[in-house]
């Protein structure tokens, strides 16, 4: 049974934490080809398992020695049913991949667990196109219809919540909350942001919270931020409104390049971690509800430690 779907722990305001950059560190520090950038994989291949085990309790061990909640996400950023079609799956592996990844996360739950730090497991989704490029914007009722499918599976798993990440436009944005909310799951909305503050559509950040929101009637238990440099989204929060408060969550990229530069590198491009901490601090003081912060594209424990530091003690102080 999924432990928290009625009432989530991290909206009570106490400080949590999630993981880095999953599929970066998997290609660029530890070498491992994810066929579409889709991490699913490695529940197929022999040591994958454990490899992933290891990542999660790298950062839970973060999160337990500063006294903090922590969100996991399960391997399924790419593990729709256009992707895992894409990679070869058939529909009975699309289902046992997806569940496993689930199952996996709530064993790591049982054992990393305190009264003082809760864990929290996430069914974690992609767009149906490209984290980067809206491509062909579906309708709200088309991405209903396609996501639906991946959340009534995490609904029957012990996934507490689904989270939403690299959603580049609105239509889909409604189509998941809407999805979730016919699923009585919890929905996370995650958006990716150019170097503009916008999203790739060229939508304002504030429009797409707000049109979401009207769409939905606010389903959605909170929005984040994700796969964008603090310094690219930074001057819009300034701007300040009540939309800001729906954001609870921060998973910025360590570097400061662009979507189409990130997306034709080789290397990777780790920042300075200290400074991504420093750059956080800042973000802090212009998102009075957020207290979720993790990392995207380019980071791994390093950052998160700093981001950790910088964040957290003012989630508690408030």
């Amino acid at each position: 049974m999924a432990r928290y779907r009625t009432r989530l722990p991290q909206l009570d305001g106490g400080p949590f934490l999630t993981d880095g950059g999953l599929e970066t560190t998997l290609v660029f520090i530890d070498g491992i080809d994810l066929p579409h950038f889709a991490a699913i994989d490695l529940l197929r291949r022999e040591g994958g398992r454990e490899r992933l085990k290891r990542y999660s309790e790298q950062y839970l061990e973060i999160a337990r020695a500063n006294g903090c909640g922590f969100i996991l996400e399960s391997v399924t950023w790419r593990a729709s049913r256009d992707w895992t079609r894409k990679l070869g799956y058939s529909e009975a592996e699309h289902l046992r991949l997806n569940q496993i990844a689930i199952a996996d996360l709530a064993a790591l739950r049982d054992r990393w667990e305190t009264p003082a730090t809760p864990v929290v497991v996430s069914g974690n989704m992609g767009p149906r196109g490209d984290g980067y490029d809206p491509g062909e914007v579906m309708t709200a009722q088309e991405a209903e219809a396609y996501h639906a499918s991946q959340i009534a599976l995490f609904g029957d798993t012990e996934a507490d919540l689904v989270t939403a990440m690299t959603i580049t436009n609105t239509p889909e944005a409604i189509g998941i909350a809407r999805a979730a909310a016919k699923r009585a799951m919890p929905s996370v909305i995650s958006f990716t942001l150019e170097t503009d503050g916008r999203l790739p559509t060229g939508q304002p950040l504030r429009e797409a919270i707000e049109e979401t929101d009207a769409a939905t009637g606010g389903t959605a238990a909170y929005y984040m931020i994700n796969c964008a440099h603090p310094t690219h989204f930074e001057a819009e929060l300034v701007k300040g409104g009540d939309w800001v408060n729906r954001i609870r969550g921060v998973r910025a990229n360590a570097s400061t390049r662009s979507h189409a530069e990130l997306d034709n590198c080789t290397d990777l491009d780790a920042g300075d971690p200290e400074q991504l901490g420093r750059d956080y601090a800042r973000l802090r003081k212009l998102l009075p509800a957020a207290n979720v912060f993790g990392g995207c594209c380019g980071t791994d424990h390093r950052h998160v430690e700093q981001i950790c530091g910088q964040c957290t003690s003012h989630v508690r102080a408030a």
